[in-house]
């Protein structure tokens, strides 16, 4: 409880108009992995991460209720979004962007190049699996970073958050107060986007 992933599941529920306090009962067991349960038949639905939905899916266990890289409103924002410490930003701008041009060069380089970006994920151990890494890699949207508005994705996640009772401010004293994104221009500037 408390996790990104039961944070995720309790905006999903509420955007869908589930109460997660009295429509789901959460099972939360750190001594073993929700997909075991899973496929135990001991819960109905967790929220699954690669590689887990793929081995799932070869297995002929379940089914996918939600992919927030593929169904929408999900899908039409990012996934998730670079912070950095505003003290560290402030005192080290110049490796702050470096960083920045760093991850989207990568998020580039997935998006042309899915084979090579899932044989790295193998060969670094990340994953043993090199088709469900190549698969994973292939449906996500990486291309999109120069479409998707990161304002819009955190005003529509706010949104969620505060629905769900999370978190108590408005999406946009959220934005005034903790958004910089000249970093994030300059770059794309840089990368042609």
């Amino acid at each position: 409880m408390g996790s990104l992933g039961n944070t995720l599941v309790l905006m999903m529920a509420a955007q869908v108009g589930l109460d997660p306090d009295k429509d789901i009962h959460w099972v939360a067991d750190p001594a073993v992995k929700p997909i075991e349960l899973f496929t135990q038949g001991k819960i109905d639905a967790f929220l699954g991460f690669p590689p887990e939905p793929q081995d799932l899916r070869a297995r002929h266990i379940g089914r996918v209720i939600l992919n927030s890289a593929t169904d929408r409103p999900w899908s039409q924002y990012f996934c998730c979004l670079l912070d950095g410490d505003r003290e560290y930003v402030r005192k080290y701008p110049i490796a702050t962007k470096r960083v920045l041009r760093a991850v989207l060069k990568a998020a580039d380089l997935c998006a042309s190049d899915p084979a090579r970006a899932a044989r790295s994920l193998v060969d670094r151990g990340f994953t043993s699996r090199y088709d469900y890494a190549l698969q994973s890699v292939s449906e996500l949207p990486y291309d999109k970073w120069r479409e998707y508005n990161p304002e819009d994705t955190l005003r529509f996640y706010a949104l969620r958050l505060h629905d769900a009772g999370i978190i108590k401010s408005s999406p946009n004293k959220i934005i005034a107060e903790g958004t910089d994104w000249r970093f994030l221009d300059e770059v794309k500037r840089e990368l042609k986007a």
